[in-house]
C-alpha cells in the first residue's frame, strides 16, 4: 500500500475576520461564479444562454398563447429571440412599485411567473433565474415587448439598466417579446463565438417537440463556413412531431422495424401529457435515447426514461410469455435498448431536475405517469404486427444471450479471482459471484451495519461497515494513508486496485453504494467516501458504479397514512400536499440507520425496486469541453478537502449568503 498515495505537503492558516466576509447582491453572484447558473464558461455554457431565452418562448407557446418564433444569429454574433406571445409585463411590479416588472424579471434572481398560479401549467424554466442570467452574462442585451397594442423597450449592459422602461408608442399587428443579446467576451472569452449549426439544431428540436409552432430559422450568411450545411433561412414546423424527427434521423438507416412506435398520450392525472417516438435500426451503428421534460433537453435521463425503458421490456417480456416464448424471461433493459433509436418528451407540471442546467429529470411520479400511459400504446403495437414484433423479439432475446455468455466467462474468472483475494474480515459479502448485479453497501458504524445485514438481499446486496468517518485522503499525510485499516478494508473488498493498478474487471461489484445518515455528519462522511474515490479509484466513477443512497430523515404518520420525508423541505412539502388539512401529523425524526429498524430501512433505502439512488458523475477529461469541467472539478476538491484551510474560508465566505436552515 505504500506506493498508493500521493503525499501531499502541509497547509498554512491565516487570518480570519469579519472583514473578510463578502456579500454579493443583485446579479453579482452571476457574474462572479457563473459556473454555478449555466455550469461554466465554455462553448456549451455560451449555447445555454440561447436555450434558456428559447425556452420561455417555447413555454409561450406550450402555455398556448404564441405560434410563431423567430432565431436570428446575426453577423455582430448578437442573438435575437422573437415570439408572439403574451409580452412580459410591463406595469410597475407590486413589491417594487419604482420598477416595472419587466426590470425585475431582467435583474432579479428567482424572479417569474412559473413558480405557481396559473400563467404557466407546464414550462422548462422553474428557478427565475434563466432570463436574468442571460442578461447578467451579456455585455448588450435589449427587450422589446409589443403588449396591449403599445411597444416598450429596455436596454441593458452586463445585467444593468441603461435607462427605464421606455414607451415606444402604439403599434398595430405585433405582440410578444423580443430579446436582443450578444454574450460578455469578459465572460466567455473574447474568441467565443455562436456555431451556426449547433444553433440551428437547437432550434430544429424544439420545433419537433412541439408541434403546435412554427419556429423561424434566420443566420447571417457570412457566418456560415464552406463545406456547412446549416441553412441561412428556414421555417421548421413538424406537423407529426417526435415522429417526423426520428424518421429523418434514421432515413438511412436499415431497419428491423419499418415503422416506429409513436404517439402521444395524455397522463393520468390529466396535468401533462408524454409523446414518444422508438425505431429498432437493423445494423450495427449505435443508437441513442434524447429525452426532454418541457421541451427542456435532459441529456442525463431521469425518472421520465426509466419509465418507457420500463414499460417496453415488460412489454415485450408479456408478449414473449402470450406466444410461449420462455427466452424472453430475463431480458433486461440493455437487452431492448442497445442499438434503439428513441425520443420521448414529457410534459408535466412542476418538474424537479437536478442542477439549474435541468440535464436529468428527479420527479419520481414521472416513472409511473410514463409507465401508465405507454403500456397500452405499447402492447397494441406489438399485437397489431406479429411479424414485425416476433422480429424485434428474437433480436432482443439474441443479445440478452449473448449477454449471458458474457457473464459466465467473467464468472469463471471472478471465482478464481476470489478464492486467491482476502477479504476483510467484517464484510457481509453477496453470493452471487459475478460483479454484473450485484452492490457493496459502505455503511458507517456496526449498529447501521447491523440494520443493513438484516436488510439486504444476501444473493446480490454485501455490507461493508466503516468506523466512523473515515480518512481526509486530500489532507493526510502518506504515513496516515498508508496506516489506516478503513481504507484498506475497502480496497481489499473491491479488489480492483487504485491509481494506475486499477483494473475494471476485477471490481467486484456493479455498484458501489455510499449510505450514511440523512444528517450533516452523514454527508461528511459521504463527502469523504467520495473524495477517497475521486483521488484513488477515478476510474471508477468514469465508469458510472458510484452512487448515493437517499435514506429518509423522518418518519410521518396520520391515520393509516405513513410515508416517508428526506429532508426537511421534503417534510415541509408533505405537510403542504399529502398531509394537507390533516388536524394531527406525528413526525418522528430517524436518529440514524442504526436505529432504523430493518424492514423500514429495506423499504426506503435498500430494496431496488422502491428505493432512490444519486448516481456520483465526473466530467470525462478526454474530451473538449470535458477537460475544462475536469480541471474545474479538480480545483473544486481541492479547495473544499485539500489542506490550506483559507481556500475553504473563501469558498464559504463567497456563498454564505445563499445559506439557510442550516441543520447545526
Amino acid at each position: 500500500m505504500s506506493d498508493l498515495f500521493q503525499d501531499l505537503s502541509p497547509a498554512k492558516s491565516e487570518s480570519y475576520t469579519a472583514k473578510d466576509i463578502e456579500v454579493l447582491e443583485g446579479l453579482e453572484p452571476v457574474r462572479r461564479r457563473p459556473g454555478m447558473y449555466i455550469g461554466g464558461t465554455d462553448e456549451r455554457a455560451l449555447h445555454h444562454l440561447v436555450a434558456e431565452v428559447l425556452d420561455n418562448a417555447m413555454d409561450e407557446a406550450v402555455a398556448g398563447h404564441a405560434s410563431t418564433i423567430d432565431v436570428e444569429l446575426k453577423a455582430d454574433g448578437a442573438v435575437t429571440v422573437r415570439d408572439n406571445g403574451r409580452g412580459i409585463p410591463v406595469d410597475p411590479h407590486p413589491k417594487y412599485p419604482d420598477k416595472s416588472a419587466l426590470e425585475v424579471i431582467l435583474t432579479t434572481l428567482h424572479s417569474g411567473g412559473k413558480f405557481g398560479g396559473d400563467a404557466y401549467k407546464v414550462s422548462g424554466g422553474l428557478h427565475g433565474v434563466g432570463i436574468s442570467v442571460v442578461n447578467a452574462l451579456s455585455s448588450s442585451l435589449v427587450v422589446e415587448v409589443a403588449r396591449n397594442r403599445r411597444l416598450y423597450t429596455q436596454s441593458f449592459t452586463c445585467g444593468t439598466p441603461l435607462g427605464p422602461l421606455v414607451d415606444c408608442g402604439a403599434v398595430q399587428n405585433r405582440r410578444g417579446t423580443t430579446v436582443t443579446f450578444t454574450a460578455d467576451p469578459q465572460i466567455f472569452g473574447a474568441r467565443a463565438r455562436f456555431r451556426p449549426s449547433a444553433l440551428y439544431r437547437m432550434t430544429r428540436a424544439k420545433a419537433y417537440l412541439y408541434r403546435g409552432v412554427t419556429v423561424r430559422w434566420t443566420c447571417a450568411a457570412e457566418l456560415l463556413a464552406e463545406g456547412d450545411l446549416t441553412p441561412s433561412v428556414a421555417t421548421l414546423h413538424f406537423p407529426n412531431g417526435l415522429s417526423d424527427f426520428l424518421q429523418d434521423v434514421t432515413k438511412d438507416r436499415a431497419r428491423l422495424t419499418p415503422q416506429p412506435f409513436a404517439g402521444t398520450a395524455q397522463l393520468s392525472d390529466d396535468m401533462g401529457y408524454v409523446e414518444w417516438a422508438a425505431l429498432w435500426p437493423d445494423d450495427q451503428d449505435d443508437g441513442f435515447c434524447s429525452s426532454y421534460c418541457n421541451t427542456i433537453p435532459t441529456p442525463e435521463g431521469g425518472t421520465h426514461e426509466n419509465g418507457f425503458r420500463n414499460v417496453v421490456v415488460r412489454g415485450l417480456k408479456s408478449y414473449a410469455e402470450m406466444i410461449g416464448n420462455r427466452k424472453a424471461d430475463k431480458l433486461n433493459a440493455e437487452d431492448v435498448f442497445s442499438g434503439a433509436c428513441v425520443l420521448l418528451s414529457l410534459f408535466i407540471r412542476d418538474p424537479q431536475f437536478q442542477g439549474q442546467t435541468k440535464e436529468r429529470l428527479a420527479t419520481v411520479e414521472a416513472t409511473r405517469l410514463v409507465d401508465q400511459a405507454v403500456k397500452d400504446h405499447f402492447d397494441h403495437w406489438l399485437t397489431a404486427d406479429p411479424e414485425v414484433a416476433n422480429r424485434l423479439l428474437a433480436s432482443v432475446v439474441d443479445r440478452a444471450e449473448e449477454r449471458q455468455r458474457r457473464k459466465q466467462s467473467k464468472e469463471l474468472s471472478r471465482k478464481s479471482a476470489t478464492k486467491r483475494l482476502r477479504l476483510p474480515g467484517k464484510l457481509a459479502d453477496c453470493t452471487r459471484a459475478v460483479a454484473e448485479g450485484s452492490e457493496i453497501f459502505l455503511v458507517e458504524g456496526d449498529s447501521a451495519g447491523g440494520s443493513a445485514k438484516q436488510a439486504r438481499r444476501r444473493e446480490t446486496q454485501a455490507i461493508l461497515p466503516l468506523r466512523g468517518k473515515i480518512l481526509n485522503v486530500a489532507s493526510a499525510s502518506l504515513e496516515k494513508l498508508n496506516a489506516n485499516q478503513e481504507l484498506k478494508d475497502m480496497i481489499e473488498a473491491l479488489g480492483c486496485g487504485v491509481r494506475d493498478h486499477y483494473d475494471e474487471d476485477r471490481l467486484r461489484y456493479e455498484k458501489v453504494i455510499i449510505m450514511t445518515d440523512a444528517d450533516v455528519d452523514g454527508a461528511h462522511i459521504a463527502s469523504l467516501l467520495m473524495t477517497f474515490f475521486y483521488r484513488e479509484m477515478p476510474k471508477l466513477l468514469e465508469g458510472g458504479h458510484l452512487y448515493l443512497a437517499m435514506p429518509p430523515l423522518y418518519r410521518m404518520t396520520s391515520g393509516v397514512t405513513t410515508t416517508y420525508a428526506r429532508d426537511d423541505s421534503h417534510r415541509e412539502e408533505l405537510m403542504k400536499t399529502l398531509f394537507a388539512g390533516k388536524s394531527k401529523v406525528d413526525i418522528s425524526r430517524f436518529k440514524g440507520l442504526g436505529e432504523m429498524p430493518p424492514a423500514q430501512l429495506k423499504d426506503t433505502t435498500m430494496d431496488p425496486d422502491k428505493r432512490i439512488l444519486l448516481r456520483v458523475v465526473v466530467p470525462s477529461p478526454r474530451t473538449g469541453e470535458g477537460a475544462e469541467d475536469a480541471r474545474d472539478t479538480a480545483r473544486l476538491v481541492e479547495d473544499l478537502m485539500g489542506r490550506k484551510p483559507e481556500l475553504r474560508f473563501r469558498f464559504i465566505q463567497e456563498r454564505a449568503c445563499f445559506a439557510e436552515g442550516l441543520d447545526i
